[in-house]
This record gives structure tokens, C-alpha cells and sequence, in this order.
């Protein structure tokens, strides 16, 4: 698994290269100015690029389906890329390609999301086009048809999409409901979803109090201010719902498939980004599975040959945290793979060397400035940040934490955090034997 830097649920990824500017040339405030109607505005100012990029994040995400109806928020998202304002379906799309916009929608447990990222000069142009989005979408029920075939092919893919398949299941398994929902929903519940459910989900939930908008690029912040408040300004807020939660079933679920393939998944507990201890934490996973000199590289699939894919990563809610790893390996190597896999995990609780948090260091500083180069990426982690974390980082603060790293202060966070409290799904022909947990 490559190595990149911390967004909310993960660490982003990106090449190993040496662009010409440096983080220590380039500190850049970041900008944040909320509104009367709760809407908050996050920016940085990159004048080193001729792109702009935004993220427009509205908290309507799967978590707020109601039970019978999983997959409602994406069919609500794609529902209001189907025309809005005066555009239909068809203008929508030409208007954005006229701008040269390259729009991008997703949704997560807490958020409907769509993003741009356009030439500098038509921020202001794209705006207007995703105040209409998101405020004034046409819903047209002639097409919700058309929107629930989009839908319901990617639950199919899923299902054919065994590693995927088995990942989801584990974070339904880990989380309590409703966090562990997958985005798509289930066959079934798309298929009762109604249009007066798109309109009831778009009316109730789309509101500018607990929205974001976050904006990176060439930019003149006052400008910016200005824009955003003239186009979401009379926007008026709603109460916001809260989800009701059950209780996780966490342990070990096996699905049966008859496939030459077994798709393990391991899930343990561990800090939410918000969390004083987050970077000792995501440091160890880099150590644990971060690159081609990781230990699960090399003692899983370089010297066992077990496997085909070996990975763990950091996942975040906004209170609670995990850590999931995933191995796909064949039918006759898969306990093997399951027992190697838990054993290095359980090594890491001993701690890790010098050696290995240098090389970690340096692939960290290397997606660092990935990010510098990059409005869409930086655009999307400052909304992530501010969800999670109430306010930004600046590249140059994580640089400092990045540099200030050490092995005393990552080992003591392991010892008092070990990795336990295992829950697994193994998909594929065989029900494997746990280890104790």
C-alpha cells in the first residue's frame, strides 16, 4: 500500500517525486469565515497554480437512510445531478464541460459531497452552478428511473467485487449502525425508494448549518467571501437530525463462496483523528503496511508468498477510530496467511525501530508535497479536517508533525495500545480457525 498523508478516513496517496517547491518556501494561511445560516468557509490561497478546486459537503449521508431504505442518500445525490436552476440534465453537464469543470459527487456516513476543480478564472461561474445543485435542484421524477439503474449497478459491481464485498461487510461488523453502512444499500432497499423519498431526504436533510464549502487554488480570499455569500447567503437553515445507533456486532462472520480465493478482513480498535494520539497511531500502520518495505509486504507476501494483496490503513469516524486490514490469498494458503497476518500485528504491540520510522518519514514528506501541487487534494483534506478536527492544519504544521516523529513516543503509544480485540470476515470456500484473540 503506498504511504501519503493523514485525510480523515485514511492517508491520500500519491507518486514519489521531487516538484520544484518546497513546503518551507510557500506558508499560506488558511482562511476560515462561517455565515449567519451556519455554512462555514474554509480556503487556502495556492498562487503557485493556475487551477482552483472546491468541495461543497452537505450532512446528508447514508447514515440519515432510514432503515428500510439504505442507498437513499445516493440516489438523492445522483437525482440532483439530473438538472438544477434553469439547466436540465443535458445543460447542467454542457455548462460545467464549458467551464472546463471536472465535477466529482460521492457519498460517505456523514456527507453528500461533489467537488470541482476548473481553471482559476471560472470559480466564481462554477459556484453559481453548485448553488443551484445543491439548493435548487429539478429532481425530475421522469428520470429517477434512469438514476435507480446508475444505483443499483453499483450494488451489482459490489457483489462481483469480492474484496470490496468482504471490506464492507467488516466495517458493518465493526461499526454500530448506521456508521457501517455501505454508501450503495442493497438491492432491495433501492428498488422501494420512491420519488417523494428523494424529495422528502433532499428537504429534510440539505442545509447550509453543518455544511461545508472548501476551496484551494489561486484565489483572492475576500473575493471568495463575497461570492459564496451572494450565492449561499439567503440560504436558510433546519434542524439537524441525529441517527440512532445499535450496538456493534464486532467477532467473526465467514461467507461462504465457492471461489479458488479467500478474502480475508481483520478490524481492531484504535483512535479517531481527532485524537491527541492519531499520528503515533497512523505512524505504526505506515510501519505496519505503508510501501514495499512494510512488514506485512515483506513478511506476508515477500518471504511466505501467501498472498496477492497485503494492506492495513487508519479509519476514522468522527469519535471512533479503527484500524482495517484486508488480505486476498488463495483457498489452501489462507489460514496460514490469517495466522502470519495476526501474529504481526500482535509484534507491533513490541514496538518499532528507528530504521523503519526513517523510511516512513520520508515517503510522508514526499505526499506532502503532492498535496502542495494539488487544489483538488488540498480542497478535499481541509473539509475533511475541519469536520473532524473543528479547524485546519496548515501543510506546515504537518510538516512539523511529521519531522517531530519519534520512536520513544510512537513505541509508548503501542504498549499502552495494542493491537486486540480482533473481529474478522473471511469470504471463500473454507471457515478458517481464529487465532485466541
Amino acid at each position: 500500500m503506498a504511504a501519503g498523508f493523514p485525510t480523515a478516513t485514511g492517508w491520500s496517496l500519491g507518486p514519489l517525486h521531487f516538484p520544484t517547491i518546497y513546503l518551507d518556501e510557500v506558508p499560506m494561511p488558511i482562511h476560515v469565515h462561517q455565515y449567519p445560516n451556519g455554512l462555514v468557509l474554509v480556503a487556502e490561497s495556492m498562487p503557485w497554480v493556475e487551477s482552483a478546486a472546491l468541495a461543497v459537503l452537505v450532512r446528508a449521508g447514508c447514515a440519515y437512510d432510514p432503515a428500510d431504505r439504505e442507498g437513499l442518500a445516493a440516489m438523492t445525490c445522483e437525482m440532483l445531478q439530473r438538472g438544477c436552476g434553469a439547466r436540465d440534465s443535458r445543460k447542467f453537464i454542457e455548462d460545467l464541460e464549458l467551464l472546463g469543470v471536472d465535477i466529482s459527487s460521492a457519498v460517505s456516513n456523514y456527507h453528500v459531497s461533489f467537488g470541482g476543480a476548473m481553471p482559476a478564472e471560472n470559480l466564481a461561474a462554477t459556484l453559481a452552478i453548485f448553488s443551484d445543485l445543491v439548493r435548487r435542484p429539478m429532481l425530475p421524477p421522469d428520470q429517477l428511473e434512469d438514476a435507480r439503474q446508475g444505483c443499483l449497478q453499483s450494488v451489482r459491481a459490489l457483489e462481483d467485487d469480492l474484496s470490496s464485498k468482504t471490506m464492507q461487510c467488516l466495517v458493518r461488523r465493526f461499526y454500530a449502525e448506521p456508521w457501517g453502512r455501505p454508501s450503495q444499500g442493497a438491492l432491495a432497499s433501492v428498488e422501494r425508494i420512491s420519488q417523494s423519498d428523494i424529495e422528502a431526504d433532499y428537504r429534510g436533510l440539505f442545509r447550509p448549518n453543518e455544511s461545508i464549502i472548501s476551496v484551494a487554488g489561486k484565489i483572492e480570499f475576500e473575493t471568495l467571501r463575497d461570492e459564496i455569500e451572494k450565492r449561499f447567503g439567503d440560504w436558510r437553515p433546519k434542524p439537524s437530525p441525529t441517527p440512532r445507533e445499535t450496538p456493534p456486532m464486532r467477532g467473526y462472520q465467514h461467507i461462504d463462496c465457492d471461489s479458488t480465493q479467500t478474502h480475508i478482513g481483520i478490524a481492531f480498535p484504535s483512535v479517531p483523528f481527532a485524537s491527541p494520539d492519531y499520528y503515533q497511531a497512523r505512524a505504526a500502520i505506515g510501519v505496519l503496511s505503508d510501501g514495499m518495505s512494510s512488514r506485512l509486504f515483506t513478511e506476508v507476501r515477500e518471504k511466505r508468498a501467501l498472498c496477492y494483496s497485503v494492506m492495513a490503513s487508519c479509519h476514522s469516524l468522527r469519535d471512533r477510530g479503527s484500524v482495517i486490514c484486508y488480505s486476498g490469498t488463495t483457498t489452501e494458503r489462507a489460514q496460514e496467511t490469517l495466522n502470519v497476518m495476526v501474529a504481526e500485528l500482535r509484534r507491533l504491540g513490541d514496538g518499532i525501530t528507528v530504521e523503519e520510522l526513517q523510511r516512513l518519514q520520508a515517503r510522508l514528506k514526499s505526499s506532502l508535497i503532492m498535496q502542495q501541487e494539488s487544489s483538488p487534494a488540498r480542497a478535499r483534506a481541509m473539509a475533511s479536517e475541519w469536520f473532524h478536527l473543528g479547524r485546519v492544519q496548515t501543510l506546515e504544521e504537518l510538516k512539523s508533525i511529521v519531522d517531530g516523529l519519534n520512536v520513544p513516543q510512537i513505541n509508548r503509544f503501542l504498549a499502552e495500545n495494542a493491537p486486540r480485540e480482533f473481529s474478522f470476515v473471511t469470504l471463500g470456500a473454507r471457515q478458517l480457525d481464529l487465532p485466541a484473540n
